[in-house]
């Protein structure tokens, strides 16, 4: 296997687990997005590619992040980023810090503590949401903190989800020891079935992280001028606030834990209508928005 474009898994943006430039996005801020998404695809797939080592994943990986700062040859998985970043006048540095996370998971199966976990959320999960703020031209000072809450909780609910998947499949193990030993439980326990009553306890307490990491960003819908943008992120939290739920009383070896397609919608499409009904009160909700453009 010698270029990324042989490691990819032919996973798109339509089997993610939550919404990727959706129809709610201005179509004019899709296209960017999408080359993203598929830029980091492309890595993602790298790093979790079994038939590659950590030192052929590197070494890709690297040839990833010189294509798009045109310190190497050019490559087909990151010419469109490279050309949409260029347009808008946008730096490289939420896509590179993906590829750091890759790196990460290229030689990194095993997470001490809850520090050691959010420290990679920072870099697999949190350069997401700046970019697609930065994409819409929104103000980083008063929306970033609340979108790394939020994508740090995504990040994580979707680690609980394929918890059993990745043990097996990879060897990955994202449940950080100390509340795996904190619970009385053990990696091996991954490779059940169905989760110990000590794993659920684990799943049950990183779940609840989630659900207190989205109350922090609960306030970011209302925080972001784009409206489109605005009632995106409103179902994404909805329904992330849902699945963390579910993980607190459903167990992932044995369950799927994850929405179906009606309920997706409904639940997305209720969640953009209560914020497209707050809309107009917005400034009076949070005062830091009063002195922001309409």
């Amino acid at each position: 296997m010698t270029t990324v474009t042989e490691a990819r898994s032919g996973k798109g943006h339509r089997d993610e687990n939550f919404p990727v430039a959706s129809h709610l996005i201005h179509p004019r801020h899709r296209g960017p997005i999408l080359d993203f998404y598929y830029y980091v695809r492309a890595g993602d797939d790298v790093a979790d590619n079994a038939g590659l080592s950590p030192e052929r994943k590197i070494a890709l990986l690297d040839r990833l992040a010189d294509a798009l700062t045109g310190q190497g040859p050019d490559d087909p998985e990151a010419a469109p980023l490279r050309r949409s970043l260029a347009e808008r006048g946008l730096p490289p540095r939420h896509a590179l810090e993906l590829l750091d996370a890759f790196r990460m998971d290229a030689h990194k199966t095993r997470y001490e503590n809850w520090d050691e976990l959010a420290h990679y959320c920072r870099y697999s999960a949190v350069p997401v949401g700046r970019f697609v703020l930065d994409v819409h031209g929104e103000d980083p000072g008063r929306t970033w903190a609340t979108s790394d809450a939020i994508c740090t909780a995504l990040q994580v609910i979707n680690h609980l989800q394929d918890c059993g998947k990745d043990f097996r499949n990879v060897d990955r193990v994202y449940l950080p020891r100390d509340i795996l030993e904190k619970h009385g439980a053990r990696i091996e326990d991954l490779g059940a079935e169905r989760a110990t009553p000590a794993l659920r306890a684990v799943i049950k307490d990183l779940a609840q992280r989630c659900l207190d990491l989205l109350e922090e960003g609960r306030p970011l819908p209302d925080l972001i001028d784009d409206t489109r943008l605005s009632l995106e992120i409103a179902a994404i939290h909805r329904l992330a606030v849902l699945l963390a739920r579910g993980l607190l009383v459903r167990d992932p070896l044995s369950e799927k834990v994850h929405h179906g397609k009606a309920a997706f919608a409904l639940t997305a499409l209720g969640a953009a209508a209560t914020t497209l009904a707050r809309r107009p009160f917005r400034r009076h909700l949070h005062p830091a928005l009063r002195g922001a453009r309409p």
